[in-house]
């Protein structure tokens, strides 16, 4: 019997289930799927660098859809709506919205009676909103990119490096981050203030 040996990382074929919503026909591997959101995320670093907004401005859901929909909208249709189905992290579809809120409302908070300082402030609400799970995909890379808009933007304070690596793929970075974000479920915000900054 001949073994057919795995597809090479990125060149795996996505599921049809994985296509569906997909705005690009032609993507047909998890690596080109990649390529075509980090090029979406690109774009809306470059765009969040090129404006200025306030703390009020960030901290709303308008604006936390729409930065999702600036980062995925040229791959996805479904970028910026909320998940219409449970999965088995993050809030349940009926609790996104009230928990979104009752996060931004806090967030306000910290912010209005420095409640934290600014790095923690950015990095709790990264965790928080990560933790929602509000959108069907990109939730990780949408809360480290609207945590570092919140620093930068909020506190003119860099933007935070997230272990210099990609925490897309399987590797030593994305264990650490996973390790940090279990971590801050137990309300430990050291190890990711300090991933957050390495």
């Amino acid at each position: 019997m001949e073994v057919t040996p795995d597809p090479a990382e990125g060149q795996t074929p996505l599921d049809e289930d994985e296509k569906e919503g997909l705005l690009i026909p032609t993507i047909a591997t998890r690596g080109e799927l990649d390529e075509f959101e980090q090029l979406g995320i690109q774009r809306a670093v470059e765009w969040s660098l090129r404006r200025r907004f306030e703390i009020g401005q960030i901290l709303t859901e308008e604006f936390v859809q729409a930065l999702h929909r600036r980062m995925f909208g040229e791959v996805w249709e479904w970028a910026g709506q909320f998940r219409r189905t449970n999965k088995n992290l993050g809030s349940d579809v009926n609790e996104i919205r009230p928990s979104l809120r009752l996060l931004l409302d806090d967030a306000r908070y910290w912010a209005e009676h420095r409640g934290y300082p600014p790095d923690e402030i950015a990095v709790r609400f990264s965790h928080r909103i990560v933790s929602v799970r509000p959108f069907p995909n990109g939730n990780g890379r949408h809360s480290r990119l609207i945590a570092d808009i919140l620093v930068e933007h909020g506190y003119e304070r860099p933007p935070f490096s997230w272990g210099r690596a990609s925490l897309v793929s399987v590797g030593d970075a994305r264990t650490a981050y996973l390790r940090a974000l279990r971590a801050a479920d137990d309300q430990d915000y050291g190890p990711l203030l300090r991933f957050a900054r390495e």
